[in-house]
């Protein structure tokens, strides 16, 4: 197995009120940043941690996306900031990530939050994405308009472009991406694959959905009640895969209901 990567975080800091930290986990090409305005709202309550998992954002490049393999780097970081018990929260390959870490390490979790993805296996559904992607490490763009042109070449959709915007950074007068396309790319199987762990997480859960999303259908709960036996299945109206970012207020409300009603 892959050593643990060490991630970088953005940690609120410690709370003196006696609550059990949040930790935040993000989906694919992703990263902590994507969260800053909920943890905004959810660090006057509790200490949150949002992590970069390996690949993402301003955490190392390493081979292996496997969901083993991240939910050891999501502990170790744990380890390091001498958090023993946490709500885990995660979206899409985040969430998978968490509901590996439910699996493998139960007592570790003292709620389990998913949000849009069940654990099954996936189809191969972000080739225009990669390809964007190489148009821009291979562009070498000077300035986000050309960057934006690159990514046009490959995605229509604006917003999905200025979420992908968000892996640039600035170096030697040109954008690059930030993130390890090559191991994510060549880790693809095992990102569409279902979480690791062999039984099921019999703790707390609360799985939110988009209703314009394709990610949890009604087919898949038989599956993520085997897997989530306790899930509480909330579908939030006119939201779509990134549903926290769609429906804020109401994904916010969700969360700190359920986390409320399972202090830990």
């Amino acid at each position: 197995m892959p050593s643990c990567v060490e991630l970088y975080c953005l940690d609120s800091g410690a709370d003196d009120g006696g609550e059990l930290p949040l930790v935040i986990i993000h989906g694919l090409l992703g990263s902590a940043d994507n969260w800053r305005s909920h943890i905004r709202t959810w660090r006057k309550k509790r200490r949150v941690v949002a992590v970069d998992l390996r690949n993402h954002g301003r955490s190392p490049h390493a081979e292996g996306m496997d969901y083993a393999a991240m939910s050891d780097d999501v502990l170790a970081l744990l380890d390091t900031l001498g958090i023993k018990r946490a709500h885990v929260l995660g979206h899409s390959m985040g969430g998978k990530v968490a509901m590996s870490l439910a699996r493998l390490s139960p007592g570790r979790v003292a709620s389990l939050l998913v949000a849009d993805i069940a654990p099954v296996a996936y189809q191969h559904g972000h080739d225009d994405i990669f390809a964007a992607m190489r148009e821009v490490q291979n562009g070498r763009p000077t300035d986000r308009r050309e960057a934006d042109a690159l990514l046009a070449r490959h995605i229509d959709s604006r917003a999905v472009r200025l979420f992908l915007a968000t892996n640039l950074q600035r170096g030697d007068g040109e954008l690059t991406l930030r993130v390890g396309l090559d191991q994510i790319i060549a880790g693809y199987p095992a990102i569409i694959a279902p979480p690791a762990g062999e039984v099921a997480f019999d703790g707390p859960c609360l799985v939110l959905r988009g209703a314009d999303s394709p990610y949890v259908q009604d087919d898949m709960l038989p599956t993520l009640r085997e897997v989530l036996p306790r899930a509480r299945v909330i579908t939030l109206k006119d939201a779509g895969h990134w549903l926290h970012a769609d429906q804020p207020d109401a994904f916010h409300q969700a969360v700190e209901a359920f986390i409320a009603a399972h202090p830990g």
